[in-house]
């Protein structure tokens, strides 16, 4: 018997009153929709501030936030996962600062801009003792330097906590092209794992849009990557918008694989 995972990875923007008519309070209701209509098991989300987050997990009957492993740092904002208590149950869960000194909470390394960090959960599916391994990540913005050098830190770290029997799956919003030195990278230190937009054949667009729907200019930056034990059934941005307001300023990501 074949099992179903669906999984939606998205950058919600941060809480910034400066968007005008895109701020948080105008499109977090569009974004509940988003995710609510795919049903997902898992959502990786990016960027988002603690009171966001938060305000986003009571509009969510059927996720929870995964957070119980944290100590908030207030002006910090952290890549989450939710998960669906009803299909799968958490064992362990953490975060992982991308930097010199990676359990260091807010520790910045490598000309980041900002700290960054991973934030990955240990789970088990109800139905039928599968293991998974979900690490969600957001890196730095400027320099591929700082990226190739944080997401050496993300692999090496995940392989010292992941067990073989879970399988692995990486989300985020990695500020890189699927091409990169750091997609690379990820692939020589976690050799399970696959992109299955490119195992689908769709063609390449982008997935950052700055709430305006499009951007040719742009590339696919919001990844899912999963183990070859899961089957790519599909895989799309969501690129829905209500009155011209968007969920976020990238299109969630969402994906359905069976194993």
């Amino acid at each position: 018997m074949k099992h179903q995972l669906k999984v939606v990875s998205s950058n919600i923007r941060f809480d910034n009153p400066k968007d005008g008519d895109h701020r948080w309070g105008n499109r977090k209701d569009i974004l509940k929709e988003c995710i609510e209509d795919f049903s997902p098991d898992l959502l990786s989300t990016q960027e988002g501030y603690r009171p966001q987050l938060e305000s986003l997990n009571e509009c969510l009957p059927h996720l929870s936030l995964i957070s119980s492993h944290r100590d908030w740092i207030k002006e910090r904002m952290y890549p989450s996962l939710f998960y669906n208590e009803k299909t799968l149950e958490v064992e362990s869960s953490g975060d992982i600062w991308l930097s010199e000194t990676p359990n260091v909470p807010g520790s910045k390394s490598f000309k980041s801009a900002f700290p960054r960090l991973c934030s990955w959960a240990s789970l088990k599916f109800k139905s039928n003792q599968k293991r998974l391994f979900l690490a969600n990540c957001h890196l730095d913005h400027i320099l591929r330097e700082t990226r190739t050098e944080q997401v050496r830190v993300l692999a090496e770290e995940i392989e010292k906590i992941r067990t073989k029997n879970e399988a692995l799956i990486l989300t985020g919003d990695f500020n890189d092209d699927p091409t990169s030195s750091v997609r690379k990278i990820i692939e020589g230190l976690c050799p399970v794992l696959y992109d299955p937009w490119c195992k689908l054949g769709l063609a390449e667009e982008s997935s950052h849009h700055s709430f305006n729907g499009t951007n040719p200019e742009g590339s696919r930056i919001d990844w899912i990557m999963v183990d070859e034990r899961l089957n790519a059934a599909e895989i799309f941005l969501d690129k829905r918008e209500k009155n011209g307001i968007y969920p976020s300023d990238h299109f969630p990501l969402k994906a359905k694989f069976l194993f």
